[in-house]
């Protein structure tokens, strides 16, 4: 009966159902559990095709390509378990402090991001006539493990590796206006509002700030200056010139850098203008593995194949002929 059993999963049918029921995940809902689930099913499948078919262990460089396709099955599902694909905000000259927008991780991961400080110095990206974005360079700095400082300028394909974590620029960014709340009594609050990206949302550059009250004030990025011209070739820049609009209740004010507004409980005032950058985060400890897994599939998969056309083939043809000329002198 075990033996049935193993047969029908080790089986070829078995094998193509695994297969759709992963390709199903992946177009369904690709997150890491039921990934890891489908692999390990795959994976069980090709242990079970290594027991029932005696053809698969007797070739080594086959016995390999297996082997290692069930490395490569075992990891998939073990980095899925393990790894965390996630995205963030971050304002120019503040250390990011681990917390993510949709963080999507792994049951298995545990990796301490709050340790994984780094900051943003500000970004340059070249925009071509008709508005089409450049390269992304953002230089970031951060403290190594001897508490030196180090510096960098990472983009969009171009990574921050930090303890196996790889930071990403990605294309939303935009301005950050940076605003102090001084209450009556109290500590002041400091607190950046990241507007819209830019320049995609160039004329929706609005947005609600709460106050450690609960009030919500409205703000507003107003400039007359043309930023990226649509028929130039340019470059991200803050304005050289531009007010910020803000609105409390029926309360409307235009702030200049500096400038403040006396509320309610307490002064706000606009300290100045900022920029902001969003970025992935990937972390997956199984990619060297998978790496390694690959190249041995790949080079067992082509010594098979080599044994198999050019050194066992070649000896059988060569004895054809002698073989032939021997039934003609008989």
């Amino acid at each position: 009966m075990s033996h049935r059993l193993t047969a029908h999963f080790g089986s070829l049918r078995t094998t193509l159902v695994l297969l759709a029921l992963l390709a199903a995940v992946v177009l369904a809902r690709p997150d890491f559990a039921p990934l890891a689930l489908a692999l390990g099913l795959l994976a069980v499948n090709l242990m079970a095709a290594l027991v029932v078919h005696p053809l698969l262990r007797r070739q080594l460089p086959l016995l390999v390509f297996h082997l290692a396709l069930l490395a490569l099955l075992l990891l998939a599902g073990w980095g899925r378990l393990t790894a965390l694909d996630s995205r963030f905000e971050l304002t120019q000259g503040v250390p990011f402090d681990g917390q993510m927008m949709d963080q999507a991780a792994g049951p298995l991961y545990a990796a301490p991001l709050q340790r994984l400080a780094f900051v943003h110095n500000g970004f340059e990206i070249d925009y071509a006539p008709g508005r089409q974005r450049g390269a992304t360079r953002n230089a970031v700095a951060w403290r190594d493990d001897t508490g030196a400082m180090r510096s960098a300028v990472i983009g969009d394909h171009r990574p921050l590796v930090l303890a196996g974590h790889r930071f990403y620029t990605s294309p939303n960014k935009g301005f950050a206006p940076l605003l102090r709340w001084q209450p009556t009594a109290g500590e002041a609050v400091l607190g950046a509002v990241h507007l819209p990206s830019f320049p995609v949302h160039e004329l929706r550059q609005s947005r609600v700030w709460a106050l450690p009250d609960g009030r919500e004030v409205w703000v507003m990025l107003q400039f007359e200056q043309a930023l990226i011209e649509p028929d130039k070739a340019t470059a991200f820049r803050l304005p050289e010139e531009h007010r910020l609009v803000v609105r409390l209740g029926t309360l409307r004010t235009e702030l200049a850098p500096g400038q403040s507004i006396a509320l309610d409980g307490g002064t706000l005032v606009y300290v100045g203008l900022r920029t902001w950058m969003g970025y992935r985060v990937s972390y997956d400890p199984t990619l060297p593995w998978l790496l390694a897994a690959s190249l041995l599939a790949s080079l067992a998969l082509a010594a098979h194949y080599v044994l198999k056309f050019f050194v066992v083939a070649r000896p059988a043809a060569a004895a054809l002929p002698r073989a032939a000329h021997g039934a003609v002198d008989g």
